[in-house]
């Protein structure tokens, strides 16, 4: 079997990438961020479009930058890479139980606001979060490689550093920048943040890292975060029948 390629774009493979192309990622990430957590569209279907924005923008700029090598970031998907997701699902889903565990000892843990806001909505919305989460997930993945790929570049083409070393501060930034990233969700409980969202975030990033698939640690960011939604769902609808639509 042939080794699976080199991270891309850091090492000018596929393509290489400009500083100001590189800038513009990033500015893209931050600016689909603002775009996520600030537009007003409460309701169906204009409440697809900061997903839709969160998740598209920095894709149009990764294939503007790259001259339409934005598909680097995406391998085949077979029964093989869907098991993949899955078990890195699963295991990003232990990571985040362990970590919690141990954190309910030192600190009170904030509940996600989305869980309990989903025990009372009817068929056709939670299609539409489904639908909303799938297409975010995808976003949270490219708000964290392409920062990731960027701090990469940064240590070994600037910096000069090795491609081991880079790659540790590269990990090390972006699981702080998605971390940083849901304080407002937990209402700014640092430890929470950085410890257990930062554990689960360290799992699905090597997941990336040993497929080089987006696909495949989107998929488990979906099962980690749909299993994490869904389940007081699922178990309050066994404890007291059908939820009403």
């Amino acid at each position: 079997m042939s080794p699976a390629p080199d991270l891309p774009y850091y090492n000018g493979q596929p393509v290489a990438v400009s500083p100001l192309g590189w800038l513009a990622l990033l500015a893209s990430v931050v600016v689909a961020f603002a775009a996520l957590v600030t537009l007003p569209f409460p309701t169906f279907p204009l409440n697809l479009l900061p997903a839709i924005v969160f998740t598209g923008l920095p894709l149009l700029t990764l294939a503007a930058v790259t001259g339409g090598r934005h598909t680097a970031l995406f391998r085949r998907v077979g029964l093989k890479q869907i098991g993949q997701a899955l078990g890195f699902g699963i295991l990003t889903l232990l990571a985040s139980l362990a970590v919690g565990l141990m954190l309910m000892r030192l600190t009170s843990m904030t509940a996600n606001p989305t869980a309990g806001a989903l025990a009372n909505i009817g068929p056709f919305d939670m299609a539409v979060f489904l639908l909303r989460t799938l297409i975010q997930l995808i976003g949270e993945e490219l708000l964290t490689i392409l920062p990731l790929l960027a701090v990469l570049w940064l240590c070994v083409h600037q910096l000069k550093l090795s491609r081991r070393t880079g790659l540790i501060i590269a990990v090390i930034a972006s699981t702080l920048w998605f971390a940083g990233a849901h304080l407002p969700t937990y209402n700014w409980n640092f430890l929470q943040c950085f410890a257990g969202i930062g554990a689960a975030r360290l799992v699905l990033t090597l997941s990336f890292l040993v497929t080089r698939n987006l696909w495949v640690s989107a998929g488990a960011h979906i099962v980690n975060d749909w299993t994490e939604f869904l389940l007081p769902v699922v178990l309050q609808g066994l404890a007291h029948g059908p939820i009403e639509s």
